[in-house]
């Protein structure tokens, strides 16, 4: 039997066979994977599984030594073998389905995954504080940022003051301005500055489309780093919270097709769980450093 597992930011899924269960418990601010799943795991009631499929966010690209992931799925599922893999490439897999290109998955963070004839390339996915650019978190809190500023005179757009309202009244009953409560609230209000932007508020368009000129690079290098070439027609797709923005996913479309002007812009075909159950059933090597077996010895 094969149980699937999904640990994101906001939640984790797990699945197997018929069975299907919805935590809200996922990764926290600045905690480890391995510590995450062990949260989930313990209020999960009791399965039993062969084989678990992990994605996992918080590797940033980099699938760290599978043994104590092995121990935690031995230990709660008595598995014999478990997948390590690295969110993106998940997200990558389950979003094309073998075919050759990119998916861009932008929540409050950003990764981007590229895959070329068996050959991936992982780009940002880097955090908050040094990478992410164009994410939910970088666009909240550049829109905060600028509301505040012009609230204190150091800036002038009263359009922009009157649409972050709300958002400033949250940011100053904040206890900790520098805490999680505030990571959250920037993440929330990137609605806020993409709302802003339709409605033609010109802070927020000069914002939005950084951020789309950014996300566009970064899915630019993602495709080169997997040995595509701009001749080439790799097909990308672009999803997670800020993409229902349909103003968003045009610019960075349109930056990146002046780049690679034979793409293929599509719909993620599925989702992180069904990137990681085609890996368990079909990639049985390890594919560093994005994919890596534990097993018992």
């Amino acid at each position: 039997m094969l149980l699937i597992v999904d640990l994101g930011q906001s939640g984790t899924r797990i699945r197997m066979g018929d069975i299907a269960i919805n935590s809200t418990r996922g990764k926290l601010a600045g905690e480890l994977p391995l510590g995450a799943l062990r949260a989930v795991f313990e209020s999960t009631k009791k399965l039993s599984a062969d084989v678990v499929s992990l994605s996992c966010t918080g590797f940033s690209g980099t699938v760290t030594d599978p043994a104590a992931f092995f121990a935690l799925c031995n230990e709660f599922f008595a598995a014999r073998k478990v997948a390590v893999i690295d969110d993106g490439l998940a997200g990558f897999i389950g979003a094309l389905q073998g075919s050759n290109g990119v998916v861009l998955s932008i929540g409050g963070g950003v990764v981007s995954v590229g895959g070329r004839d068996g050959v991936f390339a992982h780009r940002d996915g880097l955090g908050s504080t040094f990478g992410d650019e164009g994410g939910g978190f970088w666009l909240g809190k550049l829109g905060v940022t600028k509301a505040l500023a012009v609230r204190q005179g150091r800036d002038s757009d009263a359009k922009l003051l009157k649409a972050f309202q709300s958002n400033l009244s949250a940011y100053d009953a904040l206890e900790s301005k520098n805490g999680a409560e505030a990571a959250t609230l920037a993440i929330r209000s990137a609605r806020t500055l993409l709302d802003a932007a339709d409605a033609g508020v010109t802070s927020a368009i000069k914002i939005r489309d950084e951020g789309a000129y950014l996300l566009a690079q970064t899915v630019i290098a993602t495709w080169l780093g997997a040995g595509g070439s701009s001749k080439e027609a790799p097909e990308i797709a672009i999803h997670g919270g800020p993409s229902g923005n349909s103003s968003y996913v045009k610019a960075i479309q349109g930056f990146i097709a002046l780049a690679l002007p034979n793409t293929h812009f599509v719909s993620a075909r599925g989702d992180n769980l069904d990137g990681a159950t085609w890996i368990a059933e079909n990639m049985a090597a390890d594919a560093p450093p994005l994919l890596r077996w534990g097993h018992e010895v």
